[in-house]
C-alpha cells in the first residue's frame, strides 16, 4: 500500500463536523426566516430591493432576531447598465 493509498483511506468520507456545521447552518436560517415571517416581511405589497434586503438580513440574522436584533434595509441602490 502507498503512501496516498493511506493518506485517503483514513479520511472518512463525511466527517461528523461537516454534518453538524450543515445543520447548524440550515437551522440558523430557517430560525431568520420564521422571524421574518413573524414580522410581516413577506406581507407588503409590491416589494422591491429594500423589501428583498430586509428578508435577507434577517434570515442571516437567524436566532439574533429573538435577542433584540431587529435588521432592516432602508433603501437600495442597484446600479444601472450603461447606455
Amino acid at each position: 500500500m502507498t503512501m496516498r493509498e493511506r493518506a485517503t483511506e483514513r479520511r472518512p468520507a463525511h466527517p461528523a463536523g461537516a454534518r453538524l456545521i450543515g445543520l447548524l447552518l440550515m437551522a440558523w436560517l430557517v430560525t431568520g426566516m420564521v422571524a421574518a415571517g413573524q414580522r410581516h416581511n413577506f406581507d407588503s405589497g409590491p416589494i422591491d430591493c429594500a423589501g428583498y434586503g430586509t428578508i435577507a438580513v434577517t434570515a442571516l440574522a437567524g436566532p439574533l432576531n429573538y435577542m433584540g436584533v431587529n435588521p432592516k434595509v432602508a433603501e437600495c441602490n442597484l446600479p444601472q447598465p450603461s447606455q
